[in-house]
């Protein structure tokens, strides 16, 4: 049996240990500072902000990795859209974004954490689909594929080949064709509310 200390000689810092929880509103600045620190200025022009711009989360889909420190180590959350529509009826799904990872913690399977965590929750809470912009590579082992959002948009500019969708029951996706479109909560609805 290996002391902790022989185990992890090598990496430059132990890593940290680490829970999921809801996110809170006291998060939003560690948040922010996080996906700036790991997304870069641009953040806010891509495609998907368009989709997020002035929405709240779905219910319940918005989770943090927190360190036992108290230190926000990573962050996903995931957004009410149409998934274009099929025999014109709109396809309601999820967008999952974005999801970050503090610099120093990547590796260390925080974000795989995080992931696994929202797609349990989120058919949990009944959802049929989640679509996504990203890279295949990484998200291609929790089931997500570009095949399956083959005849959906982002609305402005996105790469084909970084569209992709998991389907969380069987079929939600097929026929599906057109814009990712929001449907969630207004966040100013929610101030008023």
């Amino acid at each position: 049996m290996f002391a902790r200390s022989q185990v992890f000689a090598d990496l430059p810092f132990l890593p940290p240990a680490f829970s999921l929880r809801a996110e809170t509103a006291a998060d939003e600045a560690a948040r922010e500072a996080l996906l700036d620190d790991a997304m870069g200025p641009g953040r806010r022009r891509k495609s998907s902000e368009a989709i997020r711009r002035d929405r709240l989360p779905a219910e319940g889909l918005s989770l943090v990795a927190e360190s036992d420190e108290g230190e926000l180590l990573g962050t996903v959350r995931l957004w009410n859209v149409a998934a274009g529509s099929r025999d014109g009826v709109d396809v309601a799904a999820l967008l999952l974004g974005p999801l970050a990872v503090s610099a120093r913690c990547e590796g260390l399977g925080i974000g795989s954490a995080l992931m696994r965590r929202a797609i349990a929750e989120s058919r949990w809470r009944g959802h049929g689909a989640i679509v996504l912009v990203g890279d295949a590579p990484f998200y291609e082992r929790f089931g997500f594929a570009a095949d399956r959002a083959a005849e959906l948009a982002m609305p402005g500019p996105f790469e084909r080949h970084r569209l992709l969708g998991l389907e969380l029951r069987d079929g939600m996706l097929s026929g599906a064709r057109g814009a990712i479109v929001p449907t969630g909560r207004l966040a100013s609805q929610a101030v008023a509310a």
